[in-house]
């Protein structure tokens, strides 16, 4: 396992501890497996300064190579194109800001792993966990990936991030009548309330409006 950098000197990362890359990507070598890990900031800034990783990315894809991201790292591969159409999954706290940013990929924020033609996501904070347990159980086998869950404690058969999401309303859409209709449930949620009745109450308001 090699760490690649677009540069040989030494990142600190978030002012906590230094990186020394081993190769960067002008190096002339084809690799089995890219892992692109998850950053902090903000996403759109992180994009730009990681951007000229994205054609490597895509190149040693196209040799071959197979790509996974942990975390919020799915930010990063989407930004390669190679999620375009495919299923993927990151925290569950980034899900609305990305699918705002890569409406063209198949995001599905429920799920812990995304295997989609040798290019992967995980969701959240510690399910990388289970994406690494994945990786070894393709590469090294069964037996070996059994080995390490138990030895790390991890649960290698969970496949849903949902137990952790927290509800927060999600608002952050440009769709009215729905948002009108979150807001009649949220001030009516110790009443019954059909489907009818909340499709006349958002059609009342429109009208209204």
């Amino acid at each position: 396992m090699q760490l690649v950098g677009l540069t040989k000197e030494p990142q600190i990362y978030d002012r906590l501890f230094t990186v020394s890359p081993d190769r960067v990507i002008t190096d002339k070598f084809k690799t089995d497996l890219i892992i692109i890990p998850a950053v902090n900031g903000d996403m759109k800034t992180e994009i730009d300064i990681n951007k000229d990783f994205f054609p490597w990315i895509n190149k040693q894809y196209t040799a071959g190579a197979e790509v996974a991201s942990l975390c919020v790292g799915t930010f990063l591969l989407a930004s390669t194109g190679l999620l375009n159409g495919r299923k993927c999954a990151t925290h569950w706290m980034a899900t609305n800001d990305f699918r705002k940013m890569f409406s063209e990929t198949n995001h599905v924020s429920e799920k812990i792993i995304t295997d989609e033609h040798g290019v992967y996501s995980s969701g959240g904070a510690n399910s990388f966990w289970n994406l690494i347990i994945y990786l070894i159980e393709k590469y090294a086998g069964r037996e070996i990936a059994i080995l390490c869950a138990k030895i790390y404690e991890i649960e290698i058969d969970r496949g849903s991030q949902s137990p952790f999401t927290i509800f927060t309303g999600q608002k952050e859409h440009n769709d009215e009548p729905i948002r009108k209709a979150q807001e009649f449930i949220e001030h009516n949620f110790q009443d019954k309330i059909t489907v009818d009745q909340l499709a006349e109450d958002v059609c009342r308001r429109q009208e209204k409006s």
